[in-house]
C-alpha cells in the first residue's frame, strides 16, 4: 500500500479514536457506566464492534473495553523509515476507526435524540437518519439478498456542484444501486446538495443521508455487517466469515468527492478490510494491485461524469439495466419516491376519481404486440392539478397463457409504474392511485408511456408465459366505469377459487425457499389454507410460478401424503419434503399450532403471534409496529430469537391475511385465542377480521381484541379481556 495513503490512515485513525477517547470519558463524568447506550430499536447493539469482536455494547462501562482493544489495534504513525508493509498496519486502523466511530455516534445519540430522525424519511427538522432500525434493516437488506440491490455507494463529502451531485445520484439510482451519505467538504455535504437541486433523500429513494460528519460513515458499515449477520447466518464475532461474505456478496465502494483528509484515509482504509474500495475524484494516491478487494483498492482522479461507471468496473459489479422507452429514468430507486401537493400535474384513483388496473387473456389473432392506446384525454390535454378517471387495461396472448397467471402479471403493474421518476403508484386492482408530477410532464412522459413500460418490462420478465401484449388506457369516464365492473367480476371468480378452497380437498402443496439464503434451515410450505410468512405469496401464486418456471424458482409442488396429525395440520409428504430441503435440519412441524412443533420462522415474517399464559390466549404483532408488546419482546427481539428458520413453541411467524384464513391456529382453538394486537394491524386488516368474526358467529369479536391504548403488558389487558367477555378466557389451556 502507499505510505502516503497509510501514513493518513493511519494519523486519521488515531483522530479520530482521541475524538472517541475524549467524548467517552466526558459521557461517563455525566451518566456514569450503567447509562444504556446504542442504536435505537435494533438488536444488533453497534453492529460493526457486535460482528467483528461478538461484544454487546449496552452501557457507557461496556466502551472501555472497545477503547482499549482499538489501542491495541492502532500502530504507530508512520516514520520516516518504517520497514513493515503498510497495508496490514492499515488495515488494522481502518478497523479501530469503526470501532471509535461507533462509540462515538453512540454517545451522540445519548447527548442529543433528536438529531438523527430515527425513521425512513426526512423531517423538516432535519435531513440527517442516522442508523437504520431493525424494521428499515429487515426492509431494505434482503434487498442486497434477492439482487433487487446490487450493492451500495458510501458518498463522503460533495459533489462540486448541486447539479453534478443529482447527475451522480440518479446514475447510480438508475443501476439500483443504494447511496450512502455522510462527511463535508469545503462545508459542502452531498445529502444537502441534492436537497438544493430538488432531489428527494430518504430510503424510498435510495437516497440515505446517514449524517453530517465523516464518523457517520459507520452506518454504512454498520449495515453491510448486520447483512452478513442476518441473511448469511453468520454470528457475531466470526469476522473473517462477515468480511468474507461482504467482499463476495455486498458490492460496495466508497466515493469520496472532494479534499481527501486524513479521517476519510482511516475510513477508506477501514472499507478495504470489507472488500470495498475507494474510487476519488481527485488525485490522491493509488494502490491498483487486487489483494483484498477484489480488483484495485484505491483509484483515483476519476471525472464526474465517468465516475459511477469506473467504481461499478473496480467493484466488480454486474449491473442489469433493461432500456425502457419512456422520457424519464427508471429503476427500483425511484419507487418510494413521492408527488405531492403542487408537484401534482395529474391525479387519478385514489377516492378521487374511479381507477382500476386488469389483466386480461386474449385469443392470438386479437391481441397487437406493442401496441399502447390511450382512449379519452391524454396528459397534453389537460393543464395542471388536474384528475381523470383511469383503466389500465393490460391484453396478453399467447400458448402458454394461463387464468391463473394473470394476478401474477397484474401484482406487477404497482411496482412497475412506480419505477418511473416522477410517478407515484399506491394500490391494486379497483382501488388503485396514481400521481405524474410536473417534472416528468416537463420531460415528456405521457400516459402512453406507462403502456410503454409495461410492454417492455412485462416481456423481459415474463415472455415466456405470453407471446403478445398490448396495453389500452381509458381516461373517458363511461369506458373506465364499464372496465371496472368487468374487473370487479374477474376479480370476485378469482377470490372465490383461493377461497373456496381447503387444506383436506388439495392433495398439493407449494414450498417456497426464497429466504433459506439467510435462513438456512427454514422451509416454507403453502397451502390454500396458509399464506407464506412473507405475505407476498398464497397458494395460487406459487403454483403459477411454478408453472412459469418449474427449474429455476423456489416454489415447488409437495405432495402432502399420508395426514399425520388431522387437528395440528402434519403430512408425511410435507415432513418429508421439509427434512430434504433443510438439508435435514428439520423433520416435521405443524400447520396450525403455535403450541405443539410450530413451522419454522424467518427473519421475513409480516408478523410474528406469541402465546400469553395468563390471557390462556395469542398476541400477534406486525413488523411495522414499534413498541412495547405483551410478551415482554418487541417485533425486533422476537425475530432476532425466532427467525432464523427454527421451530419454537410458543412463537410463530406469519403473514397478515393468514390471521383470516379459516386454519389460522386452529389445532390451538383458533382465531378466537388471539387477545391482543396493534391498532393499526387491527385497523389494516379489519373488514377481513370481522368478516371472519361474523361466519364464526360472534360479530362483536374485533371490539374484545385488546391493543396497545388498552395496554402492552399482560397484567394490563386481562381486566379488559374479563370486561368484554373473549372466549378465550372460558378455553380449555392452551399449554394444557
Amino acid at each position: 500500500m502507499s505510505k502516503i495513503i497509510a501514513s493518513a490512515a493511519i494519523r486519521g485513525a488515531h483522530k479520530i479514536f482521541n475524538q472517541a477517547e475524549q467524548k467517552w470519558k466526558q459521557a461517563m463524568d455525566k451518566w456514569g457506566p450503567n447509562e444504556p447506550v446504542g442504536f435505537p430499536n435494533t438488536a444488533y447493539y453497534l453492529p460493526v464492534i457486535y460482528g467483528m469482536l461478538g461484544a454487546k455494547v449496552e452501557k457507557l462501562g461496556d466502551m472501555e473495553a472497545i477503547l482499549k482493544r482499538c489501542k491495541t489495534l492502532l500502530p504507530p504513525p508512520v516514520k520516516e523509515k518504517y520497514h513493515l508493509p503498510y497495508l496490514a498496519p492499515a488495515l488494522d486502523a481502518g478497523m479501530a476507526t469503526f470501532f471509535a466511530e461507533e462509540i462515538i455516534e453512540a454517545i451522540r445519540y445519548l447527548e442529543d435524540p433528536d438529531f438523527y430522525t430515527k425513521q425512513e424519511d426526512i423531517t423538516d427538522k432535519t435531513i440527517w437518519l442516522g442508523a437504520a432500525d431493525d424494521v428499515i434493516f429487515r426492509k431494505r437488506g434482503v434487498e442486497f439478498v434477492d439482487g433487487t440491490a446490487p450493492g451500495f455507494a458510501a458518498i463522503l463529502g460533495a459533489a462540486p456542484t448541486k447539479e453534478i451531485a443529482a447527475k451522480i445520484a440518479q446514475e447510480l439510482q438508475q443501476k439500483n444501486i443504494y447511496v450512502f451519505m455522510s462527511a463535508e467538504s469545503d462545508g459542502k455535504r452531498f445529502a444537502e446538495q441534492l436537497v438544493e437541486a430538488g432531489v428527494q433523500i430518504g430510503w424510498p429513494t435510495r437516497l440515505v443521508s446517514f449524517g453530517p460528519d465523516v464518523t457517520a460513515t459507520v452506518f454504512a458499515m454498520g449495515f453491510a455487517t448486520r447483512v452478513a449477520m442476518a441473511f448469511g447466518g453468520i454470528e457475531p464475532g466470526e469476522y473473517r466469515k462477515i468480511l468474507i461474505y461482504n467482499k463476495d456478496r455486498t458490492f460496495a465502494f466508497a466515493l469520496p468527492l472532494g479534499n481527501v483528509t486524513d479521517e476519510w484515509y482511516a475510513n477508506a482504509a477501514g472499507a478495504i478490510n470489507w472488500g470495498f474500495p475507494t474510487i476519488a475524484d481527485t488525485p490522491i494516491p493509488e494502490v491498483l494491485p487486487s489483494g483484498i478487494t477484489t480488483y484495485e483498492h484505491v483509484v483515483s482522479n476519476i471525472p464526474h461524469d465517468r465516475i459511477v461507471a469506473r467504481a461499478i468496473e473496480v467493484r466488480g459489479l454486474k449491473v442489469t439495466v433493461t432500456e425502457v422507452p419512456i422520457p424519464v429514468a427508471f429503476g427500483p430507486a425511484f419507487e418510494g419516491e413521492r408527488v405531492r401537493g403542487d408537484d401534482i400535474y395529474l391525479e387519478c384513483g385514489g377516492g378521487r376519481t374511479h381507477m382500476v388496473e386488469w389483466v386480461t387473456s386474449k385469443r392470438m389473432n386479437e391481441v397487437e404486440d406493442g401496441k399502447v392506446e390511450v382512449i379519452g384525454p391524454e396528459l397534453a390535454d389537460v393543464g395542471p392539478k388536474s384528475r381523470l378517471p383511469l383503466a389500465i387495461a393490460v391484453e396478453v396472448a399467447g400458448r402458454q397463457m394461463q387464468d391463473d397467471y394473470e394476478p401474477i402479471l397484474e401484482r406487477q403493474i404497482h411496482h412497475l409504474i412506480n419505477y418511473a421518476q416522477g410517478v407515484m403508484h399506491i394500490g391494486q386492482r379497483d382501488i388503485a392511485w396514481l400521481r405524474v408530477g410536473k417534472q416528468a410532464v416537463e420531460k415528456g412522459f405521457q400516459l402512453k408511456h406507462i403502456g410503454d413500460l409495461l410492454h417492455a418490462k412485462l416481456h423481459q420478465d415474463f415472455g415466456r408465459i405470453f407471446d403478445k401484449m398490448q396495453v389500452k388506457i381509458y381516461t373517458d369516464a363511461d369506458k373506465v366505469e364499464e372496465i371496472v365492473q368487468k374487473a370487479r367480476d374477474v376479480y370476485k371468480i378469482r377470490d372465490q377459487r383461493i377461497e373456496g378452497m381447503t387444506d383436506e380437498t388439495t392433495e398439493m402443496f407449494y414450498s417456497c425457499t426464497l429466504c433459506q439464503s439467510f435462513a438456512p434451515a427454514h422451509v416454507c410450505v403453502i397451502s390454500p389454507e396458509k399464506t407464506g410468512l412473507c405475505g407476498s405469496y398464497n397458494w395460487m401464486d406459487c403454483k403459477a410460478a411454478y408453472e412459469i418456471n418449474p427449474q429455476g424458482t423456489a416454489n415447488q409442488p409437495v405432495p402432502k401424503g399420508e395426514v399425520l396429525d388431522e387437528r395440528f395440520g402434519q403430512w408425511k409428504g410435507v415432513n418429508d419434503f421439509v427434512f430434504k430441503a433443510s438439508r435435514g435440519k428439520i423433520d416435521h412441524y405443524n400447520f396450525y399450532s403455535i403450541v405443539n412443533d410450530p413451522w419454522t420462522t424467518c427473519g421475513c415474517c409480516e408478523c410474528i403471534a406469541a402465546v400469553l399464559p395468563m390471557s390462556n390466549g395469542v398476541m400477534t404483532v406486525n413488523r411495522e409496529y414499534t413498541g412495547e408488546t405483551p410478551c415482554g419482546m418487541k417485533f425486533t427481539t422476537l425475530a432476532g430469537t425466532i427467525g432464523g428458520g427454527v421451530s419454537s413453541p410458543g412463537f410463530v411467524g406469519h403473514g397478515k391475511y393468514n390471521i383470516t384464513q379459516r386454519k389460522f391456529l386452529s389445532g390451538d382453538g383458533g382465531l378466537f385465542r388471539l387477545v391482543w394486537m396493534p391498532k393499526m394491524l387491527k385497523e389494516e386488516i379489519g373488514d377481513r377480521l370481522k368478516a371472519r368474526a361474523i361466519e364464526l358467529g360472534m360479530p362483536d369479536f374485533v371490539d374484545m381484541i385488546a391493543d396497545e391504548t388498552i395496554g402492552v403488558t399482560e397484567d394490563e389487558i386481562l381486566p379488559f379481556l374479563q370486561e368484554k367477555g373473549h372466549p378465550a378466557l372460558s378455553m380449555d389451556p392452551i399449554l394444557g
